[in-house]
Order: structure tokens, then sequence, then C-alpha cells
């Protein structure tokens, strides 16, 4: 059977079917009739389109795409070829269904029904946010080689330095204390940035078991209101029916405060400044564990949102490597290191910017029962 062959099957299993058959698929799938109008869709392609199958057959592909959009070409070349058409990296996001949404494009034809296309979506942003967060664990690494050298070469010096300002503030006149105070104070924050580097050297294997994720929420939003943010308006959007999270508690509370912290500095003192967490089930995210044929879901979503400024866009794609900030006295490490504790946990985290909000969205396994490999696929939620 021919490659042709095969898409029109598979096509014509769509029209004939509907969405029963391939709503086991994780990409958006969609049948779009002779006369442009949706006429089926999988549940992937109405969690995509942000409706549902029987809104999406009510109105015509470009109600939900932008104007001129190269999917309409891409939609007519397939018509009038009669073969399948493939398209890379095609931004096809609208108010409607969201922006930016960068897709990969397969359109084929249905042999049975001359007119009709089958369209499946393949989203490259996820993809992509991967390999930036695996080049980011490089730098990480970087850091750590560096963190070792830093430790036996610098801190062991600066403890003499230390030392010797120490001694010399008993014997110097009252106007020369303040710069030996100057000296001890910037010794001890060297000290404490080479403590922080250190962190990422650390190998060993993570202590892990079932999390209730709200109860380590609900601890971090009680610190921050009686601490950095007392003043600024903390809320929260929770999905109660979460499978607990596999990972370490005392880990997730550093991620959490962390990017909570890094929310608060960014809104200010803006009267109108808020911060919202947010949880929720996301099916259809689905990872290969490197050297086997399994993928495992990342179900567990969590959210940090604030109205800050945000983040520039030329920093975004960089915003998880080591020593990248955009704080002026910051060290650019929190984020490297929130990036680092959820890849070890398996996870990966994002940030992008919706309505006017900056968003980073951490992605997790769930916990699948005694004795869970972090590595296995989990099971299923049922509701």
């Amino acid at each position: 059977m021919s490659v042709s062959e095969l898409e029109s099957g598979r096509a014509a299993a769509l029209a004939n079917d509907g969405p029963t058959i391939l709503d086991t698929l994780p990409h958006p799938v969609l049948l779009v009739a002779p006369d442009g109008v949706i006429e089926s869709a999988n549940m992937a392609a109405e969690f995509f389109m942000r409706s549902s199958v029987s809104v999406l057959r009510r109105h015509p592909i470009s109600d939900f795409i932008p104007f001129g959009s190269p999917l309409l070409t891409l939609i007519e070349q397939v018509r009038e070829r009669g073969a399948p058409v493939n398209e890379y990296k095609v931004d096809i996001g609208s108010p409607r269904i969201g922006a930016p949404k960068i897709v990969d494009i397969n359109a084929a034809p249905v042999a049975e029904r001359p007119g009709a296309v089958v369209l499946m979506f393949q989203e490259r942003t996820m993809a992509e946010k991967i390999d930036r967060q695996l080049t980011s664990r490089g730098a990480a690494r970087t850091v750590t080689g560096l963190a070792a050298m830093l430790a036996h070469e610098i801190k062991n010096p600066l403890s003499g330095i230390r030392g010797a300002a120490q001694l010399l503030e008993q014997s110097v006149a009252d106007e020369d204390r303040a710069l030996t105070r100057l000296i001890t104070d910037e010794t001890d924050r060297i000290v404490k940035l080479v403590d922080r580097m250190e962190v990422f050297s650390d190998e060993r294997p993570i202590e892990r078991e079932p999390v209730n994720i709200h109860v380590v929420l609900d601890h971090v939003k009680r610190l921050a209101e009686s601490g950095f943010a007392r003043h600024q308006r903390l809320s929260e959007d929770y999905d109660p029916s979460l499978p607990p999270v596999y990972a370490n508690k005392d880990q997730l509370i550093q991620v959490f405060l962390n990017l909570i912290k890094n929310a608060s500095e960014a809104i200010g003192r803006d009267p109108d400044g808020d911060i919202r967490i947010t949880t929720a089930f996301r099916p259809g995210v689905r990872l290969s564990v490197p050297g086997t044929g399994e993928r495992v879901s990342l179900p567990l979503e969590f959210c940090v949102e604030d109205n800050g400024p945000g983040v520039p866009d030329d920093l975004v794609p960089h915003l998880f490597e080591p020593f990248i900030t955009t704080k002026t006295n910051g060290s650019g490490l929190g984020l490297a290191l929130v990036a680092k504790l959820i890849g070890d946990h398996g996870g990966v985290i994002e940030c992008d910017r919706q309505n006017s909000r900056t968003r980073f969205r951490i992605l997790m396994p769930a916990y699948s029962g005694a004795g869970a490999d972090p590595g296995q696929p989990d099971t299923d939620r049922t509701d």
C-alpha cells in the first residue's frame, strides 16, 4: 500500500467512524468537508481548538484561524493534487484558539469523498521547550564543575581573608572599621553564591513519596503571605481531584517558593499586583523515556502566574540557563535550580506570556502506586 493510499484510508476511517477511532491519538485531527465546514474532530482537537465537537461542526475552519492563514492554502493544494501535503512550523494561533500556536500540519484527501480533507496538527512548542531545557541541563553541568572548583580554590582563601578582616577591625580607627566590615560582608556574599552553585553538583538519588501538591502550595502560600508577599494578592484555582505527585516534598516547596518570590519581585509595589496559583489535570502530554520504548505521561499541571511587566522576549529561550537574570543584583541561579529540580523529577517547566500575564507552567508525572519507579509510565486517571 502506498503512502497516499494509507493516508486516504485513515481519512476515510475518520469520516466513517468519527472521533471514536482517533480519540486515542494525542494529536488534534479534524475532518474538513468540501465546503470548508469542520465535520468531525477527535478529543485532542476539541482541547486544541477550545471548543466541543458540536460547536466545531457549526463553523468553517476559517472561523478558527487567522485571516489569510497558510493552512487554507494547504487545504486547497490537497484538493487540487489529490495527495497528502505536509507543512512545518505554521502559526495558526488566533484569539479564538489561543496564540501563538506553532504546529506541523499533515493534510490528506479522503479518496471516497472528493474535496474532503483530514488535518492533523503536531504542536512544536512543547518539543522545542523540552530541547531548550536539555540545553539548560547541559549548562547546569558546567556550573557543577565550576562549583566544585570554586569550593576548593575560592572558599578556603575567602575564609582567611574574612578572618584577617575581623582581626584588623579590632585594631583600626573607627573611621576604617566600615571598610573591614565591607570586606567581611563581601566575602560572606561570595561564599553564599558558591554554596548555591554547589547545589547543582548534588547527584544523589531523590527521596520521593506520594505528595499532595495542594498541601505544598498552601504551605508556600502561607510563607509568602507572612513574608515577602504580605502586601500582595495571592489567589488559587485548584483541581481538588488531582492524584498525588511522586516527588520530594521539600524540593517542591523550594521550587514554588522560588517561583512565587520571583513573581512577587516582578510585581513590586504595584497596588494592582496579582499572583495566581493553579493546578489542573492535562492528559495528552507524553514523553519518550531514553533507552526504552516506553512513554511517560505528564498529566499534572501546576502554574504560577503574575501580572508584572514580564520577561523580555529575547531572554525567554534562555531563562532557565545559569547566570541569566533580569534582576539588577540577581545571580541567575534561581530558575536554573528550579529547572534542575523539576528535570530530576522527570518533569518539564516552561514560561510564556498570555493575556498580559507571565506564566510558569510545570508538567509532572502522577504517582501510580506503591513502589512507583519515576521512570515508569503512570496509569491513567479515571474520573
